[in-house]
């Protein structure tokens, strides 16, 4: 007796009746639907870079759920040229190879995320910026009794000092506290030691006196080695601490927000939600000074600020 098989239709038994393309498709259709909306790149070239953006969005997916820090809204491009540094250090050849290491290894983790961190500063770094905030927002500064300032994304904290060095000359630091924050634990620990190479020091001088500065400021620091010291007096009143912009929220109402090319790394969507954590940690008539390379155009908070200094993008907020 013959029996018919259940997936081919034929005789058990029987080998497998010849398909046609047509024939697997038809197969296929009653299986697994594939998704109308993706079509194959026509190019091995496009496809492989389709594969590689896939690949990125995979690892940033794993980083969050692995290890809670958020990078899937950062700007593609340069989100995938730090990657790649990594990789390249590393000796690995694919995005995925680095995803197996990154999630099976924390201390990979730690590396990629000093190179995803944005750690490019420098004390008064634009001088033209802390001259601006000297002259136009000191003088709103000194009608509160006391002052809160969020230097976020502060990195190794370079523009942390030059902030707290600014506030002493202008005899406001002993009424103010700067909260300085980054994702980066390492980045902070360099911050708190405040100890910067003295190599830097004939630029950072010079830099220190376009912004305005007001006395020697060799008086701020003590060499040592190849390294330069900072007062740690500076830092009585600075609280340095670990914040994801990305997924934490405010932690208090502050009267100065300064984060300084930082939201140029990020999309369109992140940069608003952002945008939104800063009007929220806002006073009303608050400040937030922005970087050389950024704008409050074309986001939504655009019509919420005024602009106290176009050109360094010192904004106020409005009530």
């Amino acid at each position: 007796m013959r029996r018919e098989s259940a997936e081919t239709g034929g005789a058990a038994g029987d080998p497998p009746a010849a398909t046609t393309p047509a024939r697997r498709a038809e197969e296929r259709d009653g299986l697994v639907q594939r998704r109308d909306d993706v079509a194959l790149p026509d190019t091995p070239a496009a496809y492989r870079r389709d594969v590689e953006k896939l690949e990125v969005e995979l690892l940033m997916e794993g980083i969050f759920r692995q290890y809670g820090f958020d990078f899937r809204s950062y700007a593609y491009s340069s989100l995938k040229r730090r990657l790649w540094k990594r990789i390249q250090a590393e000796g690995l050849a694919t995005v995925s190879q680095l995803q197996d290491r990154v999630l099976h290894d924390p201390a990979m983790m730690e590396k990629l995320l000093l190179d995803l961190s944005i750690n490019v500063t420098a004390m008064y770094r634009d001088p033209s910026f802390y001259a601006a905030f000297r002259a136009e927002v000191v003088p709103l500064l000194r009608t509160y009794p006391f002052i809160r300032i969020w230097h976020a994304g502060c990195s190794t904290g370079e523009e942390v000092y030059s902030m707290a060095i600014l506030l002493k000359e202008v005899g406001l630091y002993d009424r103010s506290r700067i909260y300085a924050t980054d994702i980066n634990e390492v980045v902070l620990q360099r911050a708190r030691a405040g100890i910067f190479p003295l190599d830097k020091m004939q630029e950072y001088t010079l830099n220190y006196l376009r912004a305005g500065g007001t006395e020697s400021f060799s008086q701020y620091y003590t060499a040592m080695y190849d390294g330069a010291r900072f007062d740690p007096a500076l830092t009585r009143n600075v609280v340095f601490s670990q914040h994801n912009l990305v997924t934490d929220g405010s932690f208090a109402e502050f009267n100065v927000i300064v984060c300084r090319n930082v939201m140029i790394y990020f999309d369109r969507e992140l940069q608003n939600r952002v945008h939104q954590l800063f009007y929220d940690s806002l006073v009303n008539f608050g400040i937030l000074g922005l970087g050389s390379k950024e704008s409050m155009r074309f986001t939504a908070y655009e019509d919420r600020y005024e602009a106290l200094n176009t050109k360094e993008k010192i904004f106020r907020r409005l009530s």
